[in-house]
This record gives C-alpha cells, sequence and structure tokens, in this order.
C-alpha cells in the first residue's frame, strides 16, 4: 500500500512519515505549497510540481488555515478513490471558528456561549447584556492568536471599534474562568489517544505551549472525552486535537485543530502518538480496500449450471427456466449465438435492444 503526507515539511510531519513507513509499503511526503487544482474538461486534476499526483491508497493532509480552499479543493477531487481521514468540508469548517462554532450547535456539543457581530454598533449592543470579562476572536487564527480579553465596558467597547476597522465579523465569547487552563485532547478515530493539561505561563490568559504554556499529563474523564469525540465527529475529522476548557458547567469545547503540533503533547505525555496514528491510518486504508473489494465481487455474478436432458419443441432447443432467469435476457434483447457439435453459446450483446415501435 502508499501512503503520502501533505504538509509543510515540520518536525511533526517528520515523525508522521517515519511512523507511517513502518505501517505502509510507501510514504512520500507532498510539499502543500506546490500543489495545483486544475478544473474544467471532463474531470478534475491534482498537480503536484506540475505534473499529476501519483495514485494512493491513502493520503493524510495537514496544512494551515492559509491553504484551507486548497486543501478542501484537493480532498474533494481525491476523497473518492483513496482514504483520507479529513472530509473536504472539514477544511472550511476547522479553520474558521464561526463555522466550528456552528456545527458543534448543530450537533449538540458543549461549549461556551458565543455572538457574531459584523458592526460596531452591533458588537456594542452584545457588550450590553454580557458579563466581563470577554472574549473577543477572529474567525481565522491558529495557536491563540486573533484572541484578545477585555476586562470592562470601557476596554470592550475600545476593541469593537478596532475590530470593525477590519470591516470583517468578529466572535464575542463568554470568558470562562478555568485559572488559565484548558485540555488539548488528540483524537484519532474512535479515540482519545492523548491528552494534557496546559497552564497559561506567567502574565498569560492563553493556555497554548506556543504562547509559553506548560503541558502536564492527564487521563480526562468520560464527559470531557465524549466531547473531544463528538466535536470531532461534527467537523468530519478523525484525527485532530480538540481544545477544551474545563469549567463549572462541564467540559465546553473552544475548537478543533486539523493539524496538530506533536512535539509538546508526545514531550509531556511520552507517548508515541505518531505511531497511534500511522497505524489507525493504515487499519482504516485496509478496511476501506476490503470493502471495495467486496463490492466488487458482489457485482460479479456467478455462472449457474444445470444438469439433465434438455427439452425440444420439434427440431428446437427448449431452454429450461432456470436458465432464462439466470442469464437475464429476455425478449427484444439482441444475442451472439455460436454452436459447434456439443456445445452452444448464447451471449447478449451490451446496450442493444431491439426497438418496440
Amino acid at each position: 500500500m502508499k501512503a503520502a503526507l501533505i504538509s509543510l515539511g515540520s518536525i511533526s510531519s517528520k515523525w508522521l512519515i517515519e511512523a507511517l513507513g513502518k505501517q505502509f509499503d510507501s510514504v512520500d511526503h507532498i510539499d502543500v505549497a506546490e500543489l495545483e487544482v486544475s478544473l474544467g474538461g471532463k474531470e478534475g486534476r491534482v498537480l503536484y510540481q506540475g505534473n499529476p499526483l501519483p495514485k494512493y491508497d491513502c493520503i493524510y493532509a495537514r496544512g494551515s488555515f492559509r491553504y484551507a480552499v486548497l486543501l478542501r479543493a484537493v480532498t474533494t477531487l481525491l476523497q473518492e478513490n483513496t482514504y483520507m481521514p479529513l472530509r473536504a468540508a472539514s477544511f472550511t469548517i476547522g479553520h474558521d471558528k464561526l463555522l466550528t462554532h456552528l456545527k458543534f450547535q448543530e450537533n449538540g456539543v458543549p461549549q461556551p456561549t458565543t455572538y457574531l457581530a459584523a458592526t460596531a454598533a452591533a458588537g456594542k449592543k452584545i457588550l450590553q447584556k454580557v458579563k466581563f470579562p470577554v472574549v473577543f476572536k477572529l474567525p481565522a487564527g491558529t495557536h491563540g492568536k486573533g484572541v484578545m480579553i477585555a476586562d470592562s465596558q470601557e476596554s470592550a467597547s475600545s476593541m469593537v471599534d478596532a475590530l470593525a476597522l477590519l470591516k470583517q465579523p468578529f466572535l464575542i465569547q463568554e470568558f470562562v474562568e478555568t485559572g488559565g487552563t484548558d485540555y488539548r485532547c488528540i483524537v484519532v478515530g474512535d479515540e482519545v489517544v492523548a491528552a494534557m493539561k496546559r497552564v497559561a505561563g506567567k502574565g498569560e490568559s492563553r493556555a497554548n505551549i506556543h504562547a509559553g504554556g506548560q503541558g502536564i499529563p492527564i487521563d480526562v474523564d468520560a464527559r470531557t472525552r465524549q466531547a473531544a469525540l463528538l466535536a470531532a465527529k461534527s467537523c468530519g475529522l478523525e484525527v485532530c486535537a480538540v481544545d477544551i476548557l474545563p469549567s463549572a458547567k462541564g467540559p465546553l469545547v473552544l475548537e478543533v485543530n486539523l493539524s496538530p503540533g506533536l512535539q509538546g503533547i508526545t514531550k509531556v505525555t511520552g507517548l508515541n502518538i505518531a505511531e497511534k496514528i500511522a497505524k489507525f491510518l493504515r487499519a482504516k486504508t485496509e478496511e476501506r480496500q476490503n470493502v471495495r473489494k467486496k463490492a466488487v465481487l458482489q457485482e460479479v455474478e456467478p455462472e449457474q449450471e444445470v444438469h439433465g436432458e434438455l427439452d425440444f419443441r420439434g427440431d428446437r432447443i427448449l431452454l429450461p427456466e432456470v436458465v432464462t432467469m439466470a442469464s437475464k435476457i429476455k425478449q427484444g434483447d439482441e444475442v451472439v449465438i455460436r454452436a459447434k457439435k456439443g456445445q452452444v453459446y448464447i451471449v447478449k450483446q451490451k446496450g442493444k435492444e431491439k426497438s418496440k415501435e
């Protein structure tokens, strides 16, 4: 079996390629920045470095929000004939916080109360009915970037004015007090294979490791595990990270991460997460191939043999009813008959039927 990893070539990607190499016959790394999509004609094509992308049994696509549209297009064209753990729509959903929260709403994923505003006037109306502090977020952003906290009406109003200048919608979200901590869960299939508690660094409200946070290995409880799995499934993801706030209301999901870094959580937990992902991808690829083989075999109907004597009408042979039924040849079909001593062959001509007029 052949596998490929689409990515920007991070250390996490190198670990995944190494792990995939132990599960598949061959593994290629594909630089997402060198992919192209060609549309028009009979079918769309995915090109890599100007040439048609080779056929793979499994492709694991990763990349930042800058490549979300490209990865959605690539996955749309390839997912019918290749196993891919991230569905095409997930690249748009998972890289847009608004779309992510909408999917959470549709699927009953627990989340903080969140509002959407497109203008300064709309934002200030929302501020009149919320408790402070509040969190402001831009729809796109990773590693906690684009997230701001306002602890008063005055500071929140100033942020609304500044965000309105960007001429794009922004989110206003309730602030959930967790002591500067959150949970990061790595979801692989129907399991949370690793989890860590992240604690914000000094002077920081964001618990992200990229923002100076520290990680502590944990075993999440059943409610947190269920919330993580439901969040991943709602966004069409079989491999991802899910960030969760432990609150008095129970676990509240903040977001999903389609291309989680593995360095921090691997170091914290001591688990070989890349290996777990690679083993899962191989199992799913084999499962998909077996299903397709069964479908092909079901389409091929076995021949039926009938033993006995033939009936004749004068000098003509009358075929048994079971032969007529098995052949599915009906009156009006054109056939080719070949006969020689002791043998008769009747073959229906494909796509040819006599006109009934």
